[in-house]
């Protein structure tokens, strides 16, 4: 595991102590860990909401039903429903 020494004010340095004292973290260590993980885990979901943001102003939305499916199953297993599919999308 990567150390990493950081400089910070006595009030932070208080503020986390009492945090780590009444939150049930073992130590600094595993306070700053969660904080990052959580941090991470608001920029994964930032980014699925990007790119769901994305997909919906990408273009007309389609009818997802039974043929659907049916059909990208056919084309993930046809290489030739896929080459068509790809050559009519590229003419749009």
């Amino acid at each position: 595991m990567a150390t990493v020494t950081i400089s910070m004010p006595e009030s932070l340095k208080t503020f986390i102590d009492h945090e780590v004292e009444t939150k049930g973290y073992g130590n600094v260590s595993e306070y700053i860990r969660g904080l990052l993980r959580d941090a991470q885990e608001k920029a994964a979901d930032k980014r699925l909401e990007t790119l769901l943001r994305e997909g919906l102003e990408s273009g007309p939305a389609i009818r997802v039903d039974d043929s659907f499916w049916a059909r990208l199953r056919a084309e993930a297993t046809d290489p030739v429903a896929r080459a068509k599919r790809a050559k009519a999308r590229a003419k749009k």
